[in-house]
């Protein structure tokens, strides 16, 4: 079996802002939340068995706690905030498996299904659908993978090399030295993309990077300019690297999915017919009951 993990964050974000606007009678908007059901629905056409989906019902968590700039939902339009509790309930309806995420991240939930799936020897790969970096770190081999869903971009353990300069288990150091704006840190002064992408692939990890640079490789020392610059800010902050490194680095939690089988749909609850009427989609109902092969319920 293949195992499907979506980030509904980031699908409702996509869906907001890249379809034009609809209300329900009540003048709620619900575009997006169309968007990302009929997202799911065609999964479920085109084969997909075992799916789960992530939401973040609050965009704050404990990172917040730990850097006053992490992201949080300032700025978000609140129609889209809005739509958080509808998308929730919509996925519910149809029978999803889903992960309304408050105080840890939808991301976090992704890794930790995806850690749970790859240890069950009965899937064959693990997906995970967003494009998001910092999935990058749960990629394993050819087993656990990332899909864009918009480009159709597969992103394997070769491609996180190819696309970052590092293995996947060293995404959360090179994010905490490069910083990550979207989830707000700026990572070390005069650290860029190559530079720790070379370090972290010689390296590994931050903690294994001498902190006097006569100590490098001297290989290493000649290919990164500035060496000597890089290993002084890098001892000098090498608290707030260890910090930017635990924001960066997603938190497995295995109890958020028991079994994988979990995973498996099995068809829309009776509500769905009523929410997809809500919705103005009655077309959703009927298409769900199709992939079902029942009546809508």
């Amino acid at each position: 079996m293949k195992v499907h993990l979506v980030d509904g964050t980031y699908e409702l974000f996509r869906h907001h802002f890249g379809q034009p606007s609809r209300t329900a009678a009540d003048g709620t908007e619900i575009a997006a939340t169309r968007g990302v059901l009929s997202t799911v629905l065609g999964m479920l056409e085109d084969g997909a068995t075992h799916l789960g989906v992530a939401t973040d019902q609050v965009i704050e968590s404990f990172r917040n706690d730990l850097w006053p700039g992490y992201k949080t939902g300032e700025g978000t339009p609140p129609e889209l905030l809005a739509q958080f509790p509808v998308l929730e309930r919509s996925l519910e309806a149809l029978g999803v498996v889903l992960w309304p995420m408050t105080e840890l991240e939808a991301d976090d939930a992704l890794a930790s299904a995806a850690a749970v799936a790859a240890d069950d020897e009965r899937v064959e790969q693990v997906v995970i659908c967003t494009p998001d970096k910092d999935l990058a770190q749960s990629v394993r081999g050819r087993r656990v993978v990332q899909l864009d869903r918009r480009s159709g971009a597969v992103i394997d353990e070769d491609g996180v090399w190819q696309k970052f300069g590092v293995a996947p288990a060293s995404i959360p150091d090179w994010l905490a030295l490069v910083g990550d704006s979207a989830d707000g840190f700026p990572g070390l002064r005069g650290w860029g993309k190559r530079s720790a992408a070379r370090v972290l692939a010689h390296y590994g990890g931050i903690e294994d990077i001498p902190h006097d640079v006569v100590d490098w490789d001297p290989g290493l020392r000649r290919q990164v300019r500035g060496a000597a610059t890089l290993a002084a800010t890098l001892a000098a902050s090498l608290d707030l690297a260890m910090l930017f490194r635990r924001l960066a680095t997603l938190q497995v939690e295995r109890a958020l999915l028991d079994d994988v089988d979990q995973l498996e749909w099995r068809g829309p609850t009776e509500a769905f017919g009523e929410v997809c009427a809500m919705l103005g989609v009655p077309r959703l109902a009927e298409r769900a009951a199709a992939v079902a092969g029942g009546p809508v319920g």
